[in-house]
């Protein structure tokens, strides 16, 4: 038994040892928007595509800071009322009215909006993603330079547009997108959105996805920046329509051509903009994690095996080491366990500092990858009963 405890903490230390050193510093949660000025006499269009259901309490938010952005080249704004049930484009229509007021006294020019009214939802699309290819229907009469995805619970920072056009244009990107601030207020953000970051990166390092020779492609579906003819090249919306992880498979489609060949994209961290969907309960960061975790495992039994005694051996075989070594006076295994898991504590302290949280809640990640890898084990049980891609009222078949 001695021997076996031994085994796994050294294990456990190396793994991390691996993690901080050749995971592409996933860690350090230092890939952001530079704010550098671009010599241009003109800046491209942009058509912002917004797909909105039942969102009628976010959406004066979030669309008047779309509507409020210094951008002053030609900018338009496309929301697709996704069948809501309550008043998303009545309110819609008022909050863009009472921008364009203050865009105006401003001294600037205030962006268009276009509501639309989303069709049936075909056989083999998912809501979002058909709201989202009518909205782009509907935008191509303007031949933007570029599309913005954005989801309707997101609040952009008043410079944002500009930064992320500015970053494509310098870096000539066919794909930028911003991981944004998540919501971080009750008891169950605290805990849990931080790691949901720091996991996510882990998972898609960002150094990696903004290697144009390396494989690796991600986005966040909350602000995409895509080039019209990027787009069109994969062959639009389409390809991706029945996708429940919208933005990680559009991403993968940009960079990731049937030509083999590479396309540049840039993925990083927001400062300012940020999401302002509440996660209240444990409940609904549960669903939130469930509905996707097992999708991300392609379906696999065999990855979710992999996933989960992974998940054990690095973040739960610490703790574990460390209580089992202080019962059995093995003072080699205490201090093994104990220094990996303030190794663990201290790999996630820029994701807390950017989230403005306690060094301290480190501390408790083995206990928020245990919740985790329950959410990931649940979301196979729903899977297996048909119930996995259940979201906003509508569940969506897994294959």
């Amino acid at each position: 038994m001695e021997t076996l405890a031994l085994g796994l903490t050294l294990l456990s230390l190396l793994t991390w040892i691996g993690l901080l050193a050749f995971r592409g510093q996933f860690w350090r949660s230092n890939v952001r928007l530079m704010p550098v000025p671009l010599n241009i006499d003109r800046l491209p269009s942009v058509c912002a595509v917004i797909p909105a259901r039942n969102e009628a309490d976010l959406i004066p938010k979030t669309l008047r800071s779309i509507c409020l952005q210094d951008y002053t080249s030609p900018f338009r704004i496309v929301l697709v009322d996704d069948r809501s049930t309550d008043q998303t484009a009545e309110i819609a229509q008022t909050t863009a009215k009472d921008a364009r007021a203050m865009s105006t006294e401003m001294g600037h020019t205030p962006p268009m909006l276009d509501v639309l009214t989303a069709e049936p939802l075909p056989e083999g699309w998912t809501g979002k993603l058909w709201a989202m290819e009518q909205g782009v229907r509907h935008a191509n009469c303007y031949a933007p330079d570029y599309y913005l995805f954005t989801d309707a619970d997101i609040e952009h920072d008043r410079s944002n547009l500009r930064q992320l056009i500015l970053q494509a244009e310098r870096e000539r990107l066919d794909l930028v997108s911003l991981m944004v601030r998540l919501r971080c207020q009750s008891f169950w953000e605290r805990l849990l959105i931080p790691a949901f970051v720091y996991f996510f990166q882990k998972l898609y390092p960002f150094e990696w996805v903004n290697e144009i020779d390396n494989p690796t492609a991600a986005a966040a579906g909350g602000c995409i920046l895509i080039r019209r003819e990027a787009l069109e090249r994969i062959g639009g919306l389409k390809v991706l329509k029945n996708a429940l992880i919208d933005d990680c498979t559009l991403a993968h489609a940009v960079k990731c051509g049937d030509d083999k060949a590479h396309y540049p994209i840039w993925l990083g961290l927001a400062r300012k903009t940020r999401s302002l969907r509440p996660y209240k309960s444990l409940w609904s960061i549960w669903n939130m994690v469930a509905r996707t975790a097992y999708t991300q495992l392609k379906y696999s039994p065999l990855l979710l095996l992999v996933t989960v005694l992974g998940m054990t051996v690095t973040y739960l075989v610490p703790p574990a080491g460390f209580m089992w070594g202080l019962l059995e006076r093995d003072r080699f295994i205490t201090l093994i366990s104990l220094a990996t898991w303030l190794l663990m504590a201290f790999s996630m302290l820029p994701t807390l500092q950017l989230y403005r949280r306690s060094p301290l809640w480190g501390l408790f990640l083995p206990f928020i990858a245990f919740l985790y890898t329950l959410m990931t084990i649940d979301s196979a049980v729903r899977h297996l009963f048909g119930i996995g891609g259940n979201w906003k009222g509508r569940v969506y078949s897994q294959t």
